[in-house]
């Protein structure tokens, strides 16, 4: 008949806990427990009043801390995604809402799967576009996922985290990878302690931190209630209700503080000191045992550990941050943005270039290039080997690059792929900014080229050639008839002796005459002979139309050339001589003109 002083509650999780939290309220019997669950995870002990809350106690155990590094290697690293695979010796019904609450992180938490279903569900995580893995578990656990993961979920787009409750070595069977490991580690104050304990009470259990943490508890709860007693703060008349007295509203208020005496207990830690709240916040949810976590990069090659790094230090606790020494380590821990692009070879967009970065070139390349700068990524390209852009057949399947997104073989497809309403059912476009249907046309902007000589294209080459053969021939001829004509005055000097002008007409006197009829100035004195006469006349005549084409010819020259527009559409294009064109053999282009020409045929049946 004798009552219970305290209730120590074990329990993890679930109805068996609730089970016993909803009795212990009830009947106001105190309670030290060592549940899973932050504040409000334990429903029945939500909304104690102060009194109730100095003799309910919730302080939670190394297990349900260990889960939070992830959160801080999350906001450490500036992670986007995770998938969160946790063991049977991890509870991670209560973490869902909470582990991650208010960090943009995408992610999943599941359990490990068994041997049959492990690597598929590794594949299946993969397709949501998740590349960091977080393991919790016991390293069986640990060493089977790993082993369950394909070989290109090692590559430096993927990162792997181990976390553990236990002592040992990570190993694997897997080829080539750098894990970053992360389980508890003791001072050695601890650890000469937890060596005279394990010596004197045969305690040999694993994890060590679980253990001696439950052995810590259970130590500090019964001198706290040894205490109580001894000062006389146990009431005298202390009575619980039974189950048949309870009616659901007659729950005795017991003025018991054993929150104050559980603190005030002077007995030293094993593992590691208990945290409690600061004033007269609840334990529930804000009490847990400090320790240490290091947190190591363990290097595996050929299926065998070569090398453990050690990076820095976490102590456990709700939001504490983790204390790297070389950031630069960790970078290398990092999953890198690594996209999958499939491409189709279609010059100029992209071609093979052996020389080139990435074995390809072209507008697209240079495109994506410049897009991976600003946005801070790497790619690694690959062509499809149909060669296809896509195209769905009579099956509804479809093949080239549009396979490769639907399958989630591919992050990107590049090329000029026509946008189309089939395509936009299973893929998304990146939509160009300006005309969104039809052909655009892309061509370099028109550079009028400076010459000195300009005023010379005015006429074809052929036409001054003309022009300085008629030149040189009029001058000879000019030449030959001053040079024998009896009437010449070079032949007939007496006649003309009391001219005033006296002009001999040899034959660099007739260059000169010719080249000087073409000028405003004229040519002057003109031969004396009828047949020089003639010859300059006709010199004359043929000048005043040589020059008068020239002048109209430069104004519209240099009129012409500053009104020609450029292509601006592909009516444009087809009225215009001088740029030859084609369209690419299968590209939508050329299938938008054997329709036009299909169309346009009809109208001459």
């Amino acid at each position: 008949n004798r009552m219970p002083h305290v209730i120590l509650d074990t329990t993890l999780t679930g109805v068996a806990s609730e089970t016993v939290k909803s009795i212990s309220v009830a009947l106001g019997i105190p309670t030290v427990s060592t549940s899973f669950g932050q504040e409000g995870d334990i429903r029945q002990w939500r909304s104690l009043s102060p009194e109730k809350g100095n003799y309910l106690l919730q302080i939670m155990p190394p297990t349900d801390m260990i889960p939070e590094v992830i959160r801080s290697i999350i906001i450490y690293m500036n992670i986007t995604n995770a998938a969160i695979l946790y063991d049977d010796s991890f509870v991670m019904d209560h973490k869902y809402k909470a582990l991650l609450q208010n960090i943009p992180t995408r992610h999943v938490i599941t359990s490990i799967g068994n041997d049959k279903d492990r690597g598929e569900q590794i594949e299946k995580l993969r397709n949501l576009d998740i590349n960091n893995f977080f393991i919790l578990g016991s390293f069986p656990s640990i060493r089977k996922v790993l082993e369950s993961a394909k070989r290109e979920f090692f590559e430096r787009n993927f990162a792997w985290h181990a976390i553990t409750q236990f002592q040992g070595e990570l190993s694997s069977n897997i080829e080539n990878a750098t894990i970053m490991l992360l389980r508890p580690v003791s001072d050695s104050k601890s650890k000469d302690r937890l060596g005279v304990i394990r010596t004197t009470y045969n305690m040999k259990q694993e994890p060590q931190t679980s253990s001696v943490f439950y052995f810590d508890i259970a130590l500090r709860t019964f001198l706290a209630i040894k205490n109580i007693l001894q000062v006389g703060a146990w009431p005298p008349n202390m009575k619980y209700l039974t189950c048949d007295e309870y009616d659901g509203s007659n729950t005795p208020n017991h003025t018991i503080d054993l929150k104050s005496a559980f603190i005030e207990v002077t007995e030293p830690a094993t593992y590691g000191p208990l945290e409690f709240p600061k004033g007269k916040t609840s334990f529930n949810g804000h009490s847990y045992m400090k320790f240490d976590m290091d947190i190591s990069a363990v290097t595996i090659r050929g299926g065998a550990s070569v090398s453990t790094k050690t990076l820095g230090k976490w102590e456990a606790g709700l939001d504490n941050p983790l204390r790297i020494a070389n950031e630069g380590d960790m970078k290398n821990l990092t999953a890198d943005i690594v996209y999958r692009v499939y491409t189709v070879v279609q010059e100029p967009f992209i071609f093979r270039d052996p020389s080139a970065p990435k074995g390809f070139k072209g507008y697209c390349i240079d495109l994506l290039d410049e897009i991976a700068k600003i946005v801070k990524f790497d790619y690694e390209i690959k062509a499809v080997e149909d060669g296809k852009f896509g195209n769905m057949n009579e099956k509804g399947e479809w093949n080239g690059i549009v396979r490769k997104l639907i399958d989630k073989q591919a992050d990107i497809g590049l090329g000029s792929m026509s946008v189309m309403a089939e395509r936009e059912t299973v893929i998304d476009f990146t939509v160009p900014y300006y005309d969104l249907v039809g052909i655009s046309i892309m061509m370099q902007l028109p550079s009028t080229p400076s010459s000195l000589f300009k005023f010379l294209t005015v006429l074809e080459t052929n036409v001054w050639l003309c022009i300085l053969a008629a030149y040189f021939f009029t001058s000879f001829l000019m030449w030959i008839f001053d040079r024998y004509s009896p009437y010449s005055y070079q032949n007939n000097r007496e006649k003309y002796k009391n001219d005033d002008e006296k002009r001999e007409f040899n034959i660099k006197e007739c260059l000169w005459f010719c080249m000087t009829s073409l000028t405003p100035q004229g040519g002057g004195e003109a031969p004396k002979n009828l047949s020089g006469r003639l010859v300059a006349a006709t010199w004359w005549l043929f000048g005043f139309i040589i020059i008068a084409s020239y002048t109209a010819n430069l104004a519209a020259f240099l009129t012409v050339s500053r009104l020609d527009t450029p292509v601006e559409s592909l009516d444009d294009l087809s009225k215009q001589y001088k740029i030859l064109y084609a369209p690419l053999n299968g590209s939508s282009a050329m299938t938008y003109f054997q329709r036009m020409a299909d169309i346009e045929s009809r109208f001459y049946e």
